[in-house]
């Protein structure tokens, strides 16, 4: 089985694919200083970037770890998360609460997503 790397630096990369899964990671980068909304919204553009790059999408996610600082913002990344799935291609989630390394970012998300055949 072949191990890929996409855009790979010292200590990440952008993608990490292995046996057809692919797991990469997405935090706001655009603008930090939206609300939790925005920075769920900029999340979830990336990640259909990121499974653009393994001829995947949002369909063939299989897991999402959601880390989120304050569950008071739980409510509204639900809300935004509902409106970007459709009816029955949710995965399967976790959330947890956490202090993550930048205090200006509100949440987190780690994803699994089934790649492509070319990553197969």
């Amino acid at each position: 089985m072949t191990l890929h790397r996409i855009n790979p630096t010292k200590r990440w990369s952008d993608v990490t694919i292995f046996n057809g899964m692919a797991n990469f990671v997405e935090v706001a980068e655009a603008d930090t200083s939206s609300d939790i909304k925005g920075q769920v919204q900029q999340i979830f553009d990336q990640a259909e970037q990121m499974l653009a790059l393994v001829d995947s999408d949002k369909t063939r996610i299989l897991s999402v770890t959601i880390y989120l600082t304050d569950f008071a913002n739980f409510d509204a990344l639900n809300e935004i998360w509902d409106e970007w799935f459709e009816d029955g291609t949710a995965p399967s989630r976790a959330c947890v609460k956490v202090e993550l390394a930048d205090p200006n970012l509100l949440v987190e998300m780690a994803f699994v997503a089934a790649a492509g055949e070319k990553f197969q």
